[in-house]
């Protein structure tokens, strides 16, 4: 049964507002400090704070608690809608949790520069427990290649999925390239066919799709040192390398003929809704390019979620050229140790361990950044097809636009490229307004 509209909806204003979430305002320095403290931890229980969505959470939960008792520690672990604000606010108030498990990099850095985070030394977490993480999850935990952060459960989105048992039917093959990408494209209107599912509509956060189209690109095209210069602003809006991942936009999923509606529609479409007519026998549209959070009955049909290894197909979003470097983009929860004590710690080293999802994998989205998780317990075939784009990737890279300050990676990043894709405005306007965007420090 296809989930109501109003429900939907729901969902997707959750996803959007999770989404958006993004801390730009400097909170004033409590004074400083050298990088965490013991104060509020010596009450015997280690307090921590996190936003994960609330199935991935309740596993985490269950297996922390258990792992806290066998250690006997005493643990509060709770889940809060906004942490990014949150946390700041806690530190100002000289009031922090033991653990935070925080979204965003930036936010970690915010939290470094008060001085109020603790550096992940080996003695903290030791290297030998770090050895398998996916390549590039550790980096997104580091401020000034020091680490503070550690990811704990990763969310991947250089993903396409298809209509599985529509797509074998018509003979089509995951491409290898951005080249043979755009080749398939060609050939499925050449047979009549709409190749795209795209819909950027979101409420306030309309235009964040478009965003991770130009990451993958971007890092494509430009290379992983490339992509983080243009995230840290070294490398302008209005520079060849964006240009080109417009370029390409505009030669397959914004051309004429690739996505239900032409492009005129995007816009409007919600972003969960664009993949509605994909899973009809004769799909509306062909491919849809999303994170790895779509794959639930809040997005997807119940028939389709219930069956999902054989309705469903994925692959991951293709290399410049075939045979080359394809890094990942994606996003994780990173936990960050604020109040440096024996039993947090203690902690922190539970939060490291490769057993640390076995209790959310089964039950929920989960997927572990170290490659030598169980995968059999995730839930699907699906699931660990989509795990294994991350584990077998060269790199892991953060999401750009939640690195970005919020003035431009959840603000002018979302308005100005709407803009585009309306074609209210041409891309040297689009270009020019987000570079002049960026806050001057």
């Amino acid at each position: 049964m296809r989930m109501t509209s109003t429900r939907r909806r729901t969902a997707f204003a959750a996803t959007a507002a999770a989404l958006a979430l993004t801390t730009t305002g400097c909170l004033g320095d409590d004074g400083g400090g050298g990088g965490g403290g013991s104060a509020g931890g010596d009450d015997g229980v280690v307090d921590i704070l996190a936003t994960t969505d609330p199935l991935v959470f309740e596993g985490l939960k269950a297996k922390i608690e258990e792992e806290a008792e066998a250690a006997g520690i005493e643990v509060n672990i709770e889940r809060v809608d906004n942490i990014n604000q949150l946390i700041l606010t806690r530190i100002q108030a000289n009031d922090p949790p033991d653990i935070a498990v925080i979204p965003q990099p930036g936010v970690i850095k915010q939290i470094v520069d008060r001085g109020k985070a603790v550096e992940l030394t080996d003695d903290i977490v030791p290297a030998d427990a770090l050895s398998d993480m996916t390549p590039g999850t550790l980096e997104a935990g580091q401020i000034d290649g020091t680490q503070y952060g550690l990811m704990i459960s990763m969310n991947v989105k250089s993903l396409v999925f298809y209509n599985k048992q529509a797509w074998d039917e018509a003979g089509f093959k995951a491409p290898e390239s951005l080249d043979e990408l755009a080749e398939l494209t060609d050939q499925m209107k050449s047979d009549g066919e709409t190749p795209w599912c795209f819909g950027i509509e979101s409420g306030a956060a309309t235009g964040w799709p478009v965003t991770d189209w130009f990451e993958d690109l971007i890092m494509r095209f430009g290379g992983p040192e490339e992509y983080n210069q243009w995230v840290a602003n070294e490398v302008k809006f209005d520079s060849e390398v964006v240009r080109q991942a417009a370029d390409y936009m505009e030669q397959t999923v914004l051309a004429d003929g690739s996505v239900p509606g032409g492009r005129g529609s995007i816009a409007s479409v919600a972003f969960g809704e664009a993949e509605d007519t994909m899973w009809q026998d004769d799909p509306g549209c062909w491919m849809f390019k999303q994170g790895n959070f779509v794959v639930s009955a809040d997005f997807m049909p119940q028939d389709v979620v219930d069956n999902v290894d054989e309705r469903v197909g994925v692959f991951g979003f293709p290399p410049a050229e075939a045979g080359t470097d394809a890094p990942v983009l994606g996003g994780g929860d990173l936990a960050t140790l604020l109040l440096d004590n024996e039993d947090s710690r203690a902690m922190m080293q539970i939060l490291a361990d490769v057993e640390l999802g076995t209790e959310a994998a089964p039950n929920s989205s989960f997927i572990s950044p170290h490659t030598e998780f169980d995968t059999s317990l995730y839930p699907s075939d699906l699931t660990r097809q989509i795990a294994d784009v991350a584990y077998q990737s060269d790199q892991f890279l953060f999401d750009g636009s939640d690195l970005m300050p919020g003035e431009v990676g959840a603000g002018s990043f979302w308005k100005e490229m709407t803009a585009w894709i309306q074609e209210r405005q041409d891309l040297d306007t689009t270009l020019t307004n987000i570079d002049e965007s960026w806050p001057a420090s």
